[in-house]
């Protein structure tokens, strides 16, 4: 073999590499439950994620390379959160992570991501302290883009105390990182307008029985339930107060959107109020093609979980942003570049315009957040 043909085949070697170096897909984690009690709002979140990356793939990928969804079903247990997130970091070699729908989970699994620089975006999960939870650190890769329980704590108190006049209220949450965080979060906004509960009470995932926390509450005179938990036990509470022949409005965090509240709870669930960053009506273009596309892809009228779905296809779209402003799957760039994003990204809860800054990991504001109310069997906007 001469020099120029040696020179000629170590080229080609050589471009062969960069080409398919070029070629391997981008790999984003996708861990949430599929299973269980949390999974309407986990296969929605993931079926929102999917959508995204269908539309990103079919656009031509980003930098020029497909996106690879690593999807792993967490069964809302933290100990198997804890295990996917070291397989996705360390087999997988995943760039990021979405998801994350249980506080719990969260806080058990994504210190894993801050120790290895690599972004994690929770994209359902609502506990305040989870953005915050490596904030004194140099760089903190934990961002979000579901509404904080902090947000939606004042929201369920501003709608029981000022703006329906209730003075005796109830809490109803459950045993969980999640209910317990924002039982005390509620209780701190109900303590600034001088509110003490009546009746605080705890109940356990599975539990079909919350007859005896209904009656404290009852009896304490209570004038609304406020609630924090997710939904099959929420329709037990419906049912309950229904069975005591006690009817108070239901004024609580977002889960008590979930198809399994309102399907479980039928007639009972009627009026339940909740913050919600997303509501199934289609009322803009973008939304409107969101909807039409989940519907026809995954076969439904109703989302499980509308909420879950937008936002987490919306977590994507944001990332990608990211990774094409940063020209580079580094988690320190990809990170930099999610705090200082120079393009308005486009989404279906809204328009996000730098919606993170080195200091504040949290896409949703305040006033991006409405109150819905379920009606017949849907969620409707609150009037």
């Amino acid at each position: 073999m001469t020099y120029k043909t040696q020179a000629f085949v170590a080229a080609a070697l050589m471009s062969l590499a960069l080409t398919s170096q070029a070629a391997d897909p981008i790999k984003i984690g996708v861990s949430g439950p599929y299973t269980g009690g949390s999974a309407p709002m986990g296969v929605s979140m993931r079926d929102g994620v999917k959508l995204a990356v269908a539309e990103i793939n079919a656009a031509g990928g980003l930098l020029g390379r497909q996106i690879q969804l690593i999807e792993r079903d967490d069964e809302a247990k933290n100990e198997r959160g804890v295990q996917i997130a070291q397989e996705l970091i360390n087999k997988e070699k995943v760039v990021a992570t979405v998801g994350f729908i249980n506080t719990g989970v969260a806080l058990a699994s994504q210190r894993f991501y801050q120790e290895a620089k690599i972004p994690v975006i929770n994209n359902v999960a609502t506990g305040t302290v989870i953005t915050k939870q490596f904030e004194k650190e140099k760089d903190n890769y934990v961002f979000r883009t579901s509404a904080a329980d902090k947000i939606q704590a004042k929201m369920i108190a501003d709608e029981a105390v000022d703006k329906q006049k209730f003075t005796k209220v109830a809490i109803l949450a459950d045993s969980t990182n999640y209910g317990q965080l924002g039982r005390e979060d509620l209780e701190k906004v109900l303590a600034d307008k001088k509110v003490t509960p009546v009746a605080v009470e705890k109940y356990n995932i599975k539990d079909v029985d919350m007859t005896a926390q209904l009656l404290k509450s009852k009896q304490g005179g209570a004038q609304a339930v406020l609630t924090y938990g997710i939904g099959p036990e929420l329709a037990q509470i419906a049912n309950g107060m229904e069975k005591l022949n006690w009817h108070v409005p239901i004024i609580g965090s977002w889960p008590l959107s979930m198809g399994n509240f309102i399907d479980n709870s039928g007639k009972n669930g009627n009026g339940a109020r909740m913050p919600q960053t997303f509501i199934q009506d289609g009322n803009t273009p973008k939304r409107k093609a969101f909807i039409e596309a989940y519907q026809k892809a995954y076969k439904v009228d109703r989302m499980p979980s509308a909420v879950s779905a937008a936002q987490g296809y919306d977590s994507i779209l944001l990332l990608a942003a990211a990774i094409k402003q940063a020209g580079t799957t580094d988690g320190d760039k990809v990170r930099a570049a999610l705090e200082n994003l120079n393009t308005k990204v486009e989404g279906v809860v809204t328009t996000y315009d730098k919606p993170f800054t080195h200091d504040d990991h949290e896409a949703i504001k305040p006033a991006m957040v409405v109150m819905g109310e379920v009606k017949n069997g849907r969620v409707i906007l609150g009037k």
